[in-house]
C-alpha cells in the first residue's frame, strides 16, 4: 500500500507573499522527504479550499495543520473535515524543539547579537491551550539561547507584542527582539514591524527545520486510526 498523502493545510490569507511562503514550505517538504505525496489546501482565503483539497486526495490522506497551536480552525475546521472523509490528522507544528531551531535561525538572519531579550510573537487565540503552547515554546527558546523569552499576540491573548516589549526593555536595560512565531507573511507580521523592537525577525516560512516538524506530525498520524464519523 503507498505512503499516505501529506495533506498541508495553512490558514490562508489574500496576501500573495503568504501563499508563496506555504508553497515554500511545501517545496522543502518534498525535499526533505521526496517519497511522500505533498498537497497544500487552505481554510479560507486561497485555493485549493481544505473539502476540494481533501476529496483529490482521497481517504487515505494525512491532514496535516500549518499552524503553530491548537485553536478553532484545528478542532472544529480540519478535524471535521478530516472525519467526514475518513482522513488522519496529525497535531499542530507547536510546541516542538525543532521550531527552536527555526527560531534561531531567524533570530541570526536578522543580525541579533547573543544575549538579546526576545519577544516570541504569536498571532494569538482565545483558547488557553494554544496561549499554554506559545508559553512553552518560549521556556524552549529561552532555555536554547540563554535569555529572556517572552510569549506575546497579535490579536487574541495577552500581552499584546508592543506591550511585552516595553516591558522586556524595561526591566532589562537592553535591546529587544521580536521572534516571529507566524509561518507567513501577512497582517501579523506587519504588525510586528511596529511594535517598537530594535529586530524583527521573518516569519518561519520554508525553514528546514519547520518542514522537519510538518514530517514528524505526518509520521505519527499516519500511524493513528481515521476519525470516526
Amino acid at each position: 500500500m503507498s505512503n499516505p498523502t501529506l495533506l498541508a493545510v495553512a490558514h490562508g490569507s489574500r496576501h500573495s507573499a503568504a501563499q508563496q511562503a506555504i508553497g515554500a514550505l511545501a517545496a522543502q517538504i518534498s525535499r526533505l522527504a521526496p517519497v511522500l505525496r505533498v498537497r497544500v489546501a487552505f481554510v479560507q482565503h486561497a485555493e485549493p479550499s481544505l473539502p476540494a483539497a481533501l476529496a483529490a486526495a482521497g481517504p487515505n490522506t494525512v491532514v496535516v495543520p500549518l499552524l503553530l497551536s491548537t485553536g478553532y480552525h484545528l478542532t472544529t475546521d480540519l478535524a471535521g473535515a478530516a472525519r467526514a472523509t475518513g482522513a488522519r490528522l496529525a497535531d499542530p507544528l507547536g510546541p516542538d524543539p525543532l521550531l527552536v531551531t527555526a527560531l534561531t535561525g531567524r533570530l541570526a538572519e536578522a543580525g541579533v547579537p547573543d544575549g538579546t531579550p526576545v519577544v516570541l510573537a504569536a498571532a494569538g487565540s482565545s483558547d488557553p491551550a494554544a496561549e499554554a503552547g506559545v508559553a512553552e515554546q518560549a521556556a524552549l527558546l529561552a532555555e536554547r539561547l540563554g535569555v529572556p523569552v517572552t510569549a506575546a499576540f497579535a490579536a487574541a491573548g495577552r500581552p499584546s507584542v508592543p506591550d511585552a516589549v516595553a516591558d522586556l526593555r524595561a526591566r532589562t536595560g537592553q535591546p529587544v527582539a521580536v521572534a516571529s512565531y507566524l509561518l507567513a507573511p501577512g497582517h501579523f507580521q506587519e504588525q510586528l514591524g511596529q511594535a517598537g523592537a530594535d529586530w524583527v525577525t521573518a516569519p518561519l516560512g520554508g525553514h528546514p527545520a519547520l518542514a522537519g516538524v510538518v514530517i514528524d506530525r505526518y509520521r505519527t498520524a499516519s500511524r493513528r486510526p481515521a476519525l470516526a464519523a
